[in-house]
């Protein structure tokens, strides 16, 4: 037996002796059979130790005493006295074990593992898993994975199971949660957990059981039952649900969802989603048999976007559920409790290189307010589409957009009509400014279906359209304030010109007025879709002027001026609508811009000078100091149609606890549109939130509902999930678990 005394590997050369390479300073005590330089390829699959004892038996094992290190590849294994079979690959370990190796951590008072084929065990073993690939799948999120159990077995290559074992993502000192399981698998591979016989503790008290979970160790899709959800709702009553998600493939999963009313019985839902190199989707449905209304309701949602071939795509979405009052009785989603048409539509196009043709067939589903009735808008069955967009070497824009269109409606009169608008535009653009004059022959035909309801006649119209657009670019370096500007000026004019023709026989398949805005200022038409183009001769001026921070790009101020000057009067209308003698439009006027890094705010006003009266105005400020402080406000009105006051914020009110609030009130309605009140706390690992909402779902109606959930970091949330509702109630919200 040899002795040799532990020494420090960048001062004397490595040796391998059976398959063991040891630091020695006294080669003197080998022969030249013994010694073995060591290859790359070796060296790889070598076992180095140092000690500051170590010593060789002639069955090729090595014992190591005192302060031992033994490494190979990557691993590396300290204690105080190891015992390290060369031949079959095996080392026992003994005294302050500590384990490096695969992602893994784990310490406790001995070790038997047979290295290669990482098989083996430890007795009371404390463990930790490598955060960095965790801590990079959670935004801001910093995660400890840890945990102790009575057996850590070794099963394979970054394979772990630990009997009677307790785990949790909160740091060493914070006990706040954890997972204790009879089994844990740990599968370093594929970065899943799989517990089983677990109970999941919350602060000291057991909250949760389950036979069996999987849960992802790096935020990665997985198979298995989700954390259950659960609120209450004035509609439906206290709720309670457990989906389980199924990762059927990396590009296919699904989602079942059993959801239990207390007031409406159990509801099933059901989601898919596949995605592939050239196409894409989700399945997505609801079936209750309600309880309250005796009736059978359901959801069905289905969107499918796919590449047929190099420029040939298609897209198709149909939505439909079985009654009126569907999402005002079930959903807690203003975004779905107000929705009244349901898209369903087929569109299959084709893009070239300057022109592109489309198919579409195109229905709704209209949801009725009894308050509140609508009349559901036409069928599309089918549109063909075709539009072409050019240049020439002379500088001209050729444009063509022609469409044929069969408008089906159970109620009003149908028929089929044909579009095509041909355009020629020469844009002169030079560095300070541009104008573009602009002709054009826009042509309707129509081919209408008679009824003795509804008699009608084929007609067509021919218009021509002419519109010159300019403007012009100025700006200049400033010093305001000690800071560093360059402010623009930018006046525009848009001159437009289409003769009167009587519309008045023509029917309205899809015809609405625009909303006056800045942008409808410069369009040619003042009506949406082709049934009604308006007479014009007018010209319309308008002024912005920016304020730009030259060190930091943001647009500090930000003024626009706008209006249309008609010179002749307005006489196209809708059905039943009234001809204008106003010889200009409303006046445009908005001033906003990002004041500091905190600070954005935002005044628009619709002036009408004829009637010397504010026909709509609007205030917007928010401040965002920071991520979890975040205050909002607005103030709009439209005459006659709405007045109100809209107030948000999520404010950090006291250490680890943050406040949520939204009320959205209509002082002409005299009625909460919106309210939302929450609490979130942050525990480090772990997070609480508890909100309250109420919805105005229809006309003198309300819906409210209550949502309470725990998230605990890198496992996984239990109740009823608030984030959406807060993500669209609190502009700039910010899960506190997201929060540095």
């Amino acid at each position: 037996m040899s002795n040799y005394r532990r020494t420090r590997h960048f001062a004397v050369p490595l040796l391998l002796l059976s398959g063991v390479a040891v630091a020695d300073d006294n080669v003197s005590l080998h022969t030249a059979t013994d010694l073995i330089p060591v290859s790359k390829t070796d060296q790889e699959g070598a076992v180095f130790i140092d000690a500051d004892q170590m010593d060789e038996s002639k069955n090729q094992q090595v014992n190591a005493r005192g302060n031992v290190e033994l490494r190979r590849n990557k691993g590396v294994l300290t204690a105080d006295e190891v015992h390290y079979q060369a031949d079959t690959d095996t080392v026992q370990a003994t005294g302050n074990v500590n384990l490096k190796q695969q992602g893994l951590t784990v310490t406790g008072p001995a070790l038997e593992l047979q290295m290669g084929k990482q098989i083996g065990n430890m007795t009371q073993p404390v463990f930790e898993l490598d955060s960095a690939a965790v801590a990079s799948k959670f935004t801001n999120m910093s995660l400890t994975p840890r945990g102790n159990a009575d057996i850590l077995d070794f099963v394979g290559e970054n394979q772990y199971r630990l009997k009677n074992a307790a785990y949790t993502t909160c740091p060493v000192g914070n006990d706040d949660w954890y997972l204790r399981v009879k089994e844990l698998d740990i599968d370093n591979t594929r970065q899943v957990g799989t517990a089983h016989s677990a109970v999941l503790e919350f602060k000291g008290t057991p909250i949760l059981y389950t036979p069996w979970m999987d849960f992802p160790l790096d935020g990665s899709r997985r198979s298995g039952l989700l954390a259950p959800t659960f609120g209450t709702t004035s509609k439906s009553g206290s709720e309670f649900s457990i989906p389980y998600y199924w990762n059927i493939a990396p590009n296919y999963d699904a989602t079942i969802t059993p959801r239990l009313m207390t007031k409406r019985g159990t509801q099933l839902g059901t989601e898919f989603r596949y995605l592939t190199s050239t196409y894409r989707g989700i399945l997505d449905g609801d079936f209750l048999a309600d309880t309250q209304t005796q009736t059978n309701r359901w959801r069905f949602f289905g969107a499918h976007d796919q590449v047929f071939a190099p420029g040939v795509t298609g897209h198709f979405v149909y939505q439909r559920v079985s009654d009126n009052d569907y999402f005002r009785d079930l959903s807690s989603q203003i975004s779905a409790t107000s929705l009244t048409n349901l898209n369903q539509e087929a569109v299959v196009s084709y893009q070239a290189d300057w022109w592109r043709a489309a198919v579409r067939v195109q229905q709704y589903q209209t949801l009725q307010d009894p308050n509140a009735p609508v009349i559901p808008p036409y069928k599309r069955l089918p549109q063909l589409t075709w539009q072409a967009m050019t240049s020439t070497d002379n500088g001209l824009d050729i444009n063509v957009n022609t469409e044929l269109t069969r408008f089906d409606h159970p109620t009003l009169i149908t028929g089929t009509r044909f579009v095509a608008y041909p355009s020629v535009a020469m844009p002169l653009i030079n560095q300070f400014g541009y104008i573009t004059p602009k002709v054009g022959v826009h042509y309707t035909d129509y081919v209408l279906n008679s009824t003795p309801a509804n008699p009608a006649e084929n007609s067509s119209r021919t218009l021509p359209i002419m519109s010159v657009d300019s403007g012009v670019y100025f700006d200049r370096d400033v010093n305001w304030f000690g800071g560093h500007y360059q402010q623009s000026l930018e006046p525009r004019a848009y001159y437009v010109y289409i003769p009167y023709t009587d519309q008045s026989a023509l029917p309205n398949f899809d015809s609405a007025v625009m909303d006056l805005n800045y942008s409808q200022l410069f369009t040619e038409n003042q009506f949406i879709g082709s049934d009604r183009i308006n007479n014009a001769n007018q010209l319309t001026l308008a002024m912005t002027s920016r304020l730009l921070d030259t060190e930091t790009g943001l647009e500090r101020i930000r003024f626009a001026v706008g209006q249309r000057l008609y010179f002749t009067p307005q006489k196209v209308t809708l059905p039943n609508g009234v001809a204008s003698n106003d010889t200009s439009s409303d006046l445009l006027a908005s001033l906003g811009g990002q004041i500091n890094q905190a600070w954005r705010a935002e005044a628009a006003i619709q002036y009408n000078t004829q009637l010397n009266e504010t026909v709509r105005n609007s205030f917007t400020a928010s401040y965002r100091p920071e991520p979890g402080k975040v205050m909002n406000f607005s103030y709009r009105t439209i005459s006659g149609e709405i007045n109100q006051i809209d107030l948000s914020a999520q404010w950090p009110i006291a250490p680890r606890w943050y406040g949520m609030m939204r009320y959205n009130y209509s002082l002409m309605d005299k009625r909460v549109v919106e309210g939302l009140a929450g609490l979130e706390y942050n525990g480090g690992c772990w997070a609480a939130r508890g909100v309250f909402q109420t919805i105005a779902t229809a006309a003198n109606v309300s819906s409210t509902s209550f949502f309470i959930q725990l998230e605990l970091n890198g496992l996984g949330r239990l109740g009823s999930n608030p984030l959406d509702a807060l993500k669209l109630s609190v502009p700039g919200y910010t899960n506190s678990n997201e929060i540095k």
